[in-house]
């Protein structure tokens, strides 16, 4: 009797699929997540976003103010909207200051040309923030994104955005103006986002 020698070829993993943003459309046009299902694209694969707590929200709705009330028209404040990072991509950004548009981006989500700067609010999401989006949003060209650090009550300024990251990073203390590089006008004292 001859014994099955075992195949020494390895054969290739299967292929894994990647969703695109308009795969990703259809979905939600087909009714397939609930109105309360957190997810969001990121490059390709449906991601699960962590539940908001109260420090969080609290935090994105004084971000919200003070931006709306700092921004007047020379922005559009968007709140944990979608963000097209084509073609594989749609991340919800906490904030996000738009170029404003006669629409209000009703027709569409903004790309990253729409953005003026994009923050992330993190409390234990910080990993996920600093090494999954801010790298994804810079290789799309966002031209800045503020991280918001919770639990060191701390600001990090993203700023340059290139293929491999942000290459200027900034960390103001709490007695620093700070302001938007395409919003030079929108000053804002780090000490407000922590008042």
């Amino acid at each position: 009797m001859n014994a099955i020698q075992p195949n020494r070829e390895q054969a290739p993993e299967p292929a894994a699929y990647r969703l695109t943003v308009a795969a990703y459309h259809r979905m939600i046009e087909a009714g397939i997540f609930a109105e309360d299902d957190r997810v969001e694209l990121i490059e390709g694969e449906l991601r699960a976003m962590p539940p908001i707590d109260a420090g969080h929200a609290g935090k994105n709705k004084r971000l919200n103010q003070l931006f709306s009330r700092r921004a007047q028209d020379l922005a559009i404040v968007a709140v944990q909207d979608p963000l097209t990072l084509p073609e594989h991509s749609e991340p919800e950004p906490d904030l996000m200051l738009l170029r404003p548009r006669d629409d209000f981006y009703e027709g569409t989500n903004p790309t990253p040309a729409d953005t003026l700067l994009v923050v992330e609010i993190a409390d234990t999401s910080l990993r996920y923030d600093r090494n999954t989006k801010l790298p994804l949003y810079a290789r799309h060209g966002v031209p800045e994104t503020w991280l918001i650090d919770l639990k060191r009550r701390r600001i990090e300024l993203h700023r340059d955005p290139g293929p491999d990251g942000y290459r200027q990073v900034l960390l103001p203390d709490r007695a620093q103006f700070i302001a938007p590089v395409l919003l030079p006008e929108m000053r804002i004292q780090v000490a407000e986002l922590w008042a």
